[in-house]
């Protein structure tokens, strides 16, 4: 029995480190059809690649993966991106974003998912579309609104899950200085892990636990879908 387990388990694993790696792959080619197709010129290309790496993904399929952006001969990429809005059980806006060749196959499943909830629901004007930036510093303590006055962002808040050894920060910035932030703090020692366009709720949705549990059910439902790029919500 105990063995059927761990190899349930593994297997478990195993497909989530798949998907990790899909989505990783997708990101890369996201970032370089939105820019420049060269990391050096391109921070958040930049960022998407070392992710990538750090997961194990070999050169070859990162290559591949900017080669899609190009939209020329067999390496192509055929899909496009997607986005959703909808109402999550107990009226909190979400927005979806999806990587997808068919969207008439990917609509009707993130409609399924959102049980109890509203699919289609116009939540757009709830959220700031802006760049966000997560980094660290190797030096604790730091003055993470000074870095972030420094760097040009318009916005921070500390990190979950750093180590007390180090200072975590998430930085939010106009679309247009994304890139440029994300080089100033890379200069100033930060080691940036995310940078990316992404949506923040403009008012956060406070639930009781109970309440709170349904919606992340719904929310990691949605995110474990194969062609979900991201989701964003404005669960507190």
């Amino acid at each position: 029995m105990g063995r059927q387990w761990l190899q349930k388990n593994k297997e478990i694993n195993a497909n989530k480190r798949a998907k990790i790696v899909t989505k990783l792959v997708r990101e890369i080619t996201v970032a370089a059809k939105m820019g420049v197709p060269d990391p050096a010129m391109n921070a958040r290309l930049g960022v998407a690649v070392e992710a990538a790496r750090k997961q194990s993904v070999s050169n070859d399929t990162i290559t591949r993966a900017i080669k899609k952006a190009g939209g020329a001969g067999s390496e192509a990429a055929n899909f496009e991106l997607v986005t959703f809005e909808g109402m999550a059980p107990h009226k909190v806006p979400v927005i979806v974003e999806c990587m997808t060749d068919n969207r008439n196959r990917t609509a009707p499943d993130i409609r399924s998912l959102f049980k109890n909830g509203q699919f289609g629901s116009k939540v757009m004007f709830l959220f700031e579309h802006v760049g966000i930036i997560e980094a660290t510093h190797a030096t604790a303590g730091l003055d993470r609104e000074s870095a972030a006055i420094e760097a040009g962002a318009q916005d921070v808040e500390p990190l979950e899950n750093t180590g007390e050894d180090s200072t975590g920060a998430r930085f939010f910035t106009d679309r247009s200085d994304l890139d440029a932030v994300t080089g100033a703090l890379r200069a100033a020692g930060w080691t940036v892990t995310t940078s990316e366009m992404g949506y923040v709720p403009k008012d956060k949705v406070q639930l009781p636990a109970e309440q709170r549990l349904e919606v992340e059910e719904v929310r990691e439902a949605i995110d474990d879908h194969d062609d979900c790029h991201r989701i964003y919500t404005a669960l507190a």
